[in-house]
């Protein structure tokens, strides 16, 4: 019951918003809902916790009912630390995003169904332990993304969806025909779509080394690995407020897991041919997103190419197929994830307030709306990596993974980029913040909803930088063990 009230909720929610007229009591359905998520996991964290500290390993809760059972498929659900992380993260940016999206008014019963339904999405991809079930979830993710952004979003929203589509579309085709390739190369007894199982089926290093590719690069894809990485500036700049929050402090997760816990998880041989290209690539990545965020112009396509370093990361610190490293890639999965929802977030206060995101045009405002640009500073400091902060947390214990692992040089590369992160965040939150007042317009500061939604994610930022290890604990475990089959 433990997990299926956590993909209950999400569907309560859609179902009670269809009976709710367009107006406040949309906002107050959503917001209960997302309270009530929220809380849930938070108890069933304390429920792992405590497993965990009596020596439990693996899945603390696991469920499995019956589906396509001539294909071996099944509804197999389970938590463990690793993916108990990424559900808290997820269902705290629900918070945030359905808090900031509070003035939504055009359709806001739709609007926040197709929220949901993206979370709904994310939460079945995490949970689930069979990889075709979670290729159907990570399918159910991608629809919401596109009507979001050319419903809601601004720009050329309708070229921006369609790019996302088809780049997704794309990543899905690369990972159907992973999991397709290991499914028929299974002897037919055995055949099965089962982490578990799949786990312990020998596959040969000729035949890891020829379906890795297309599970890595498909997941990858998601989560904006280079040079797959084009559809996430357009996607981001174009998306609504709660749209970006959502498709980088969620969906981009997604990504990351996948590549984590199905392509190295399954195919560690395919894993090891390959470390060098995904950390080489990874590293270029990197460095790649920081030097074009330097030239960006317009806030969020700066926060969007800085999504693409960041996320660069993840996959350096899971290409290096180091415990440390790859301890590290989980903490930016989510220090990421929390960081970019907020600077998102307070990109939309800020643009729904001046009516415009070029930095050039912006000037003075912490005079004017205090609060609001304190979270920006926060927002950046977090990003360029400031201890105390989950950034610093994440990174630090990248580097130190990937340099053991060996790639001195890939490490250099990456930390090099800070430098640049830190130019280009320091260069605009001072113009936006100092000087004199570009407007003698007056704005008025954060809302009580805007307040609260931008509280939660600094708290759980503050919560994974101050205290890194408690999240380590958490999923040490977990990574060793998927890890362990690389002997």
């Amino acid at each position: 019951m433990t997990i299926q009230l956590i993909l209950l909720i999400p569907v309560l929610v859609m179902v009670l918003l269809l009976f709710v007229k367009n107006g406040k009591g949309v906002n107050w359905v959503s917001f209960i809902g997302s309270l009530i998520q929220l809380g849930w996991i938070i108890h069933v964290g304390v429920e792992v916790m405590i497993a965990q500290a009596q020596g439990k390993t693996g899945f603390i809760y696991e469920e499995r009912y019956q589906f396509l059972q001539s294909l071996q498929s099944s509804f197999h659900f389970g938590i463990d630390g690793l993916s108990y992380v990424l559900l808290l993260l997820t269902a705290a940016v629900v918070v945030a995003g359905v808090l900031m999206s509070w003035n939504e008014n055009r359709l806001s019963k739709e609007f926040h169904f197709l929220l949901w339904l993206l979370s709904f999405g994310a939460y079945g991809f995490f949970l689930s332990q069979d990889s075709f079930v979670m290729f159907l979830f990570l399918e159910v993710a991608v629809l919401p993304k596109y009507l979001l952004i050319s419903n809601w979003g601004s720009g050329n929203r309708a070229k921006a969806a369609n790019k996302l589509a088809l780049m997704l579309m794309l990543g899905s085709g690369f990972i159907l025909v992973g999991l397709l390739g290991l499914y028929f190369s299974t002897p037919g007894p055995q055949r099965s779509f089962d982490l578990a199982i799949l786990a312990q089926q020998a596959f040969s290093p000729e035949l890891q080394g020829l379906y890795f590719p297309f599970l890595f690069i498909g997941f990858g894809i998601f989560t904006a690995l280079f040079p797959f990485h084009t559809w996430v500036p357009d996607g981001h700049s174009s998306a609504p407020t709660a749209g970006s929050m959502f498709l980088a402090g969620i969906s981009m997760k997604m990504g990351g897991y996948g590549c984590f816990k199905v392509a190295i998880y399954l195919l560690p041989e395919g894993a090891k041919h390959y470390a060098p290209w995904i950390v080489g690539i990874s590293a270029i990545g990197i460095l790649y997103g920081a030097l074009v965020t330097l030239r960006q112009k317009d806030l969020k396509y700066m926060n969007a190419y800085s999504s693409i370093s960041h996320c660069g990361f993840v996959l350096l610190g899971l290409g290096s197929l180091n415990a440390t490293a790859s301890t590290g890639a989980v903490l930016q999965l989510i220090s990421h994830g929390l960081m970019t929802a907020l600077f998102f977030g307070v990109i939309g206060m800020v643009y729904s307030r001046t009516h415009t995101r070029e930095i050039a045009a912006m000037s003075g405002l912490q005079k004017k709306i205090p609060f609001i640009i304190t979270l920006l500073y926060i927002a950046g400091l977090c990003s360029l990596g400031l201890p105390g902060l989950s950034g610093f947390a994440a990174e630090m214990t990248i580097f130190n993974g990937t340099w053991a692992a060996g790639y001195k040089w890939a490490t250099i590369v990456a930390a090099s980029s800070i430098v640049v992160t830190a130019v280009y965040i320091l260069r605009a939150v001072t113009k936006i913040a100092m000087g004199p007042a570009s407007t003698d317009e007056h704005f008025t500061d954060a809302s009580w909803q805007e307040k609260l939604g931008a509280l939660v994610l600094i708290f759980f930022i503050l919560a994974l930088g101050i205290s890194p290890n408690l999240w380590v604990k958490l999923v040490q475990v977990d990574i060793v063990n998927l890890l362990g089959r690389m002997n």
